[in-house]
């Protein structure tokens, strides 16, 4: 089982893309071969900046693997290391009709706030569908927001390969519903277009100003304080011991403690969480060679698999030399 998850740079890790992305993908390094990249191609359409582009990359790697990413286990790489991604997006997209794409919530949603309309932005989903596609992946972690763009990847592939023969496999999804959204400040999906996040390597005053600051009503210390839709308690059932958070949930149940009180403790078990990740992190700092490494090995690797995908790809669609697709479809 090929499993294959991407991850935009597009600025500081927080706890929604740990909980909702990279924590599924490193468990699942258990289930098969892991394909997981750093993408840059998408995150040029909101990153538009050279050197911070760079930076992001670089940071996010660190991140990935502090977090417990395993090269040894995954293949870890730069979208734009395999540029075979780009070419299938392009093949991809001569069969996709334009109105998969504008039915598609991610575009409206995204300039909706702010973000200017770009084609990029408009066929992000087919670049998402090359990235699948190309790998032949069969299992996909995403969030519940992207389910939608796996489905365009499927209904995608279906078109390739009733025009074209048999030349991909449908991917399917990886959703844990449990933390596929995960709150932000206030209360609203943790998004860095929000504004309402919680970075994941905070330095410690940092973390505490932000925990500090979730919203909350003004409920009085010594009342049962609302549980449903509570930010403190969902971040704390991520990161706490269950006897922890059924112990906040009294609290939060019969009264007598404040919400600064309860704030409190979510910053202890949320720096608590990370502590042995914060501690991995600072090692591979002091080694950004070994990082470079990782990710152009896994570069490698990943290209290797693209390339035997486009071969297919080619030769089924009539650029190239004509190959057996029979004998390498999959």
């Amino acid at each position: 089982m090929r499993i294959l998850s991407g991850i935009q740079p597009s600025g500081t890790p927080h706890l929604g893309n740990y909980f909702g992305m990279m924590k599924p993908a490193i468990e699942l390094q258990e289930r098969g071969e892991a394909y997981y990249f750093i993408a840059d191609f998408h995150a040029l359409t909101t990153v538009q900046n050279a050197a911070a582009l760079r930076v992001n990359v670089h940071e996010l790697a660190l991140d990935f693997l502090a977090c417990g990413l395993d090269p040894a286990r995954s293949v870890f790489f730069r979208q734009s290391d395999v540029p075979q991604v780009a070419e299938l997006a392009w093949i991809l997209s001569t069969v996709t009709p334009m109105g998969l794409l504008e039915r598609c919530h991610s575009f409206k949603d995204k300039t909706s706030r702010g973000i200017a309309p770009s084609h990029g932005l408009f066929a992000y989903p087919v670049l998402m569908a090359a990235d699948i596609l190309i790998y032949d992946s069969d299992i996909v972690p995403v969030g519940r927001d992207q389910k939608q763009h796996l489905e365009v990847t499927r209904d995608i592939a279906i078109k390739m390969n009733e025009t074209f023969g048999s030349i991909f496999k449908l991917p399917e999804p990886a959703i844990q519903e449990s933390t596929a959204v995960v709150p932000g400040l206030d209360g609203a999906k943790m998004s860095k277009s929000y504004h309402n996040t919680i970075d994941l390597f905070a330095p410690e005053n940092v973390l505490r100003k932000k925990i500090m600051g979730i919203k909350t009503d003004s409920t009085p210390v010594e009342e049962p304080k609302p549980m449903e839709g509570s930010v403190i308690l969902a971040l704390h059932k991520l990161v706490a011991s269950e006897a922890d958070h059924l112990a906040m949930e009294n609290d939060f149940r019969v009264g007598g403690a404040g919400y600064g009180d309860l704030k409190k403790r979510l910053f202890g078990a949320v720096w608590e969480y990370f502590a042995p990740f914060r501690a991995k992190r600072v090692e591979l700092e002091a080694d950004p060679g070994h990082v470079e490494k990782i990710l152009a090995d896994g570069a490698q690797k990943a290209a290797t698999v693209a390339d035997g995908v486009m071969r297919r790809v080619r030769s089924a669609v009539g650029i190239g030399p004509g190959i057996d697709n029979a004998a390498t479809r999959p």
